[in-house]
């Protein structure tokens, strides 16, 4: 069975590192990909660890970080609802629910939608507005399952199905992500390990009657018609990540947890990502996290450092309840502030 879990390991790796040689010069391609709200993070925890926990997240706040944390869910059904002060006064709202089907493994549904607000209307006759507005709507519904092969060994996958809506004019795709998890990683205690390749799927393009527009063809005896333009596409932007975490535990009411992560962005430069958390009697946890784009020039990286806390309930029924807060410092722009509710029951 190790030897089996091995090849796993390094099957996953390989698919993952074949499928970032395309795009080797993502940062010659950035700004050109499609579908980025897949790339936004959701869960106040993992965004205060500086998104480094690949190898050490688990239960439903997995999702967005590594599908295959999903199977290691310590309750068997989970609700969590996240919500975010993004870029540009952008609103993200996430919610997800899991549930635990025996030995078949761990399913689980999210949505993340973001909430633009009302903007303006402008033509090419009217570019300084009609007087109407209008909100794009951008929504991603995510199918998740995960599963335990092994005491130490979880894979799982996940089905994005994204939307994107501006007036008249949409399009929409398909992504794939898969990710294992490995714990005690060379039968050190506390070491573990996570790897996954993310959001590899269809192109998109939008369509729509907001793309029409009328005509007429010179020297032609025709009256004017309705001429479709058609939009280009685009990939979606897909990363490779691999990572360590370590568990340290000094006293029976003490926990530190250290992580860290390298990510190869397809459209973007490379990142490493470190991440701590100190836990006292698992009910209250500190975090902090960082994060760096080692090739970056001028103003490509908007995010660096992060922080936040957590708390941890047992209330009864109501098993594993918690409510966590971070802050994500941004160049240019105001601040991330993420907000988290979970439960288990």
């Amino acid at each position: 069975m190790m030897r089996h879990s091995y090849r796993l390991i390094l099957t996953l790796a390989a698919l993952c590192l074949s499928s970032g040689q395309a795009g080797a010069d993502g940062q010659n391609r950035a700004g050109t990909a499609a579908g980025m709200e897949l790339l936004i993070p959701v869960g106040a925890r993992d965004m205060a660890l500086g998104g480094a926990s690949i190898a050490t997240t688990a239960g439903i706040e997995a999702l967005h970080w590594n599908p295959a944390g999903l199977a290691r869910s310590k309750t068997g059904a989970n609700l969590i609802f996240s919500t975010m002060s993004y870029l540009a006064d952008i609103r993200v709202n996430y919610v997800a629910t899991s549930a635990r089907f025996g030995q078949l493994g761990n399913l689980a549904l999210s949505l993340k939608t973001l909430d633009f607000g009302e903007i303006p209307i402008t033509t090419e006759t009217a570019p300084d507005g009609t007087g109407g507005t209008f909100s794009p709507t951008f929504f991603t519904l995510g199918v998740t399952y995960g599963r335990a092969l092994t005491d130490r060994i979880s894979v799982g996958s996940t089905l994005h199905y994204l939307v994107n809506r501006i007036e008249r004019a949409d399009a929409t795709s398909t992504a794939f992500s898969a990710g294992l998890q490995y714990a005690n990683l060379g039968s050190v205690d506390g070491l573990d390990m996570g790897v996954a390749v993310k959001h590899i799927g269809t192109r998109m393009q939008f369509d729509g009657p907001a793309l029409l527009r009328s005509g007429q063809v010179d020297q032609v005896r025709r009256p004017g018609a309705l001429y479709k333009v058609e939009a280009s596409s685009a990939d979606l932007p897909s990363t490779f990540e691999i990572g360590l975490g370590y568990r340290y535990t000094p006293g029976t009411s003490n926990q530190v947890n250290m992580s860290s992560i390298f990510q190869h962005n397809n459209f973007s430069r490379d990142q490493w990502k470190l991440g701590a958390e100190y836990m006292y009697s698992d009910f209250f946890a500190l975090r902090g996290g960082f994060d760096y784009a080692p090739d970056a020039q001028g103003d490509e990286q908007i995010f660096s450092t992060s922080f936040g806390f957590g708390l941890n309930m047992d209330l009864g029924t109501l098993k594993d309840v918690r409510v966590d807060y971070a802050y994500t410092s941004a160049d240019l722009f105001d601040a991330l502030n993420t907000f988290t509710f979970q439960m288990g029951f």
